[in-house]
């Protein structure tokens, strides 16, 4: 084999160069970026976020006052952060949870209220990429949502698209429940969906009665047992009463 030429030679040190440079760059590009806060106020954040969640996710039964200081633990820790887009949220959150002792508060709020408090389950918490955006975001739809009037005027075709939705949903309900064996999972589903859409047209006598039944079923719970059974068609035929007068009939 012939030797390589001088020209050779000097392509093949000028590239081992290039590699080696490229080898030692690539660490640093693929270096984590530092955090931007604490690991210690992080952890308070997300402490604080999943009490707000768990006691807004029980908001029927748990007092105002409980709500009240679940946000503003939360918001203690955006004051200790000392960031803009931190404290925008917090002072949404703690205006939007005052605006709920207020008068019945409209669904827009409400509806903000949840996107907001859900977002709190990333675990990255304050350090996750787009945690500043969605902070920046989240800020101002409850700001807006939180100056809409306490009363407006239900809307006709709303109320027959929720009943016709309705309707539909308490037909698989049934079907779920006379199925063989009884399909627990899609009931209870079901029921809470139909519970959440109450709430967001603010429906609060069938919202309620929709979570009793979907809190009735449980992992454990036999629902060919004919006590249960007997309760869960009870349920179901509550909610299409409840319907009924809704559609005017």
């Amino acid at each position: 084999m012939a030797e390589p030429s001088a020209d050779e030679r000097a392509a093949q040190a000028a590239l081992e160069s290039t590699l080696a440079a490229t080898a030692a760059v690539l660490p640093l590009l693929v270096k984590p970026r530092p955090p931007r806060f604490p690991a210690a106020l992080n952890e308070r954040w997300l402490a604080a976020g999943k009490q707000l969640r768990q006691v807004w996710a029980r908001r029927q039964t748990e007092t105002s006052e409980a709500l009240r200081q679940a946000v503003f633990a939360l918001y203690a820790v955006a004051l200790d952060s000392r960031d803009a887009d931190c404290l925008a949220l917090g002072e949404a959150l703690a205006s939007a949870a005052d605006r709920l002792d207020h008068g019945q508060p409209p669904a827009q709020l409400l509806t903000a209220l949840c996107a907001a408090i859900e977002c709190l389950a990333e675990p990255a918490g304050l350090e996750h990429d787009a945690f500043a955006q969605r902070a920046r975001h989240f800020a101002q739809r409850l700001t807006q949502a939180a100056e809409l009037p306490d009363a407006y005027r239900r809307s006709p075709l709303i109320d027959r698209l929720f009943v016709s939705e309705t309707e539909e949903r308490l037909t698989l309900m049934r079907e779920a429940l006379a199925a063989l064996p009884p399909d627990a999972v899609r009931l209870k589903a079901e029921a809470a969906q139909l519970a959440e859409q109450a709430e967001m047209i603010e429906l609060y006598g069938l919202m309620h009665l929709a979570r009793g039944l979907a809190g009735r079923i449980g992992g454990a719970t036999d629902l060919e047992h004919p006590a249960i059974r007997a309760d869960l068609e009870n349920r179901l035929r509550q909610l299409r009463e409840t319907l009924a007068v809704l559609d005017g009939g």
